[in-house]
């Protein structure tokens, strides 16, 4: 299955149509399952899990990448589900609309669990990733494709091009650096 949907990606890269919609139908239901799990906490029901991948495909389309694998695909479109959720979220923090933040926790950034239980807002959590992706940029993109990816250590070595110790180590640095910012 993961050679098929390689195959896709480049035909689709190609100016293969078909391919494009063969690809999507192949991995709609991983999208609708990466989508749920950004959607865990409540988003006062105007978020649906379908309308996120969508919205965020429609993004995907939009943009000049060339996808390496199925993992790398679905990577890039969680990371397009966080620009679509954290626009959401800022319309929905507006004070014209009333601001209720939705909250998140950090604890899907790492395979250690989170002891504390502490919740961050979307908005605190997304200026903090820019703000460590300005510090250390691998560190951030690997919290993205931990949280928002849903990558595991392995594909996110993959697409990263690094070892699974490199990613263990830039996650326990991300995560420190980021509670430290967030608390």
């Amino acid at each position: 299955m993961s050679t098929q949907i390689t195959q896709l990606l480049h035909r689709w890269q190609g100016g293969d149509a078909q391919a494009r919609e063969q690809l999507f139908e192949a991995l709609y239901s991983d999208l609708m399952v990466v989508a749920r799990n950004r959607l865990f906490n409540d988003t006062g029901g105007t978020l649906q899990p379908a309308a996120l991948v969508n919205e965020s495909l429609l993004r995907l389309l939009g943009s000049e990448v060339d996808f390496k694998d199925r993992a790398h695909f679905i990577a890039v479109a969680a990371l397009k589900m966080r620009s679509v959720l954290v626009d959401h979220l800022r319309a929905r923090a507006a004070d014209k609309r009333g601001g209720n933040l939705v909250q998140l926790t950090l604890s899907h950034a790492s395979d250690v669990p989170d002891d504390d239980g502490d919740a961050y807002d979307v908005m605190a959590l997304h200026q903090a990733l820019s703000q460590l992706a300005e510090l250390e940029p691998r560190a951030a993109s690997m919290v993205e494709l931990t949280y928002f990816g849903g990558m595991s250590r392995d594909e996110i070595a993959m697409v990263m091009g690094v070892s699974a110790p490199t990613v263990d180590r830039d996650l326990r640095f991300a995560r420190a650096w980021l509670n430290r910012q967030l608390t």
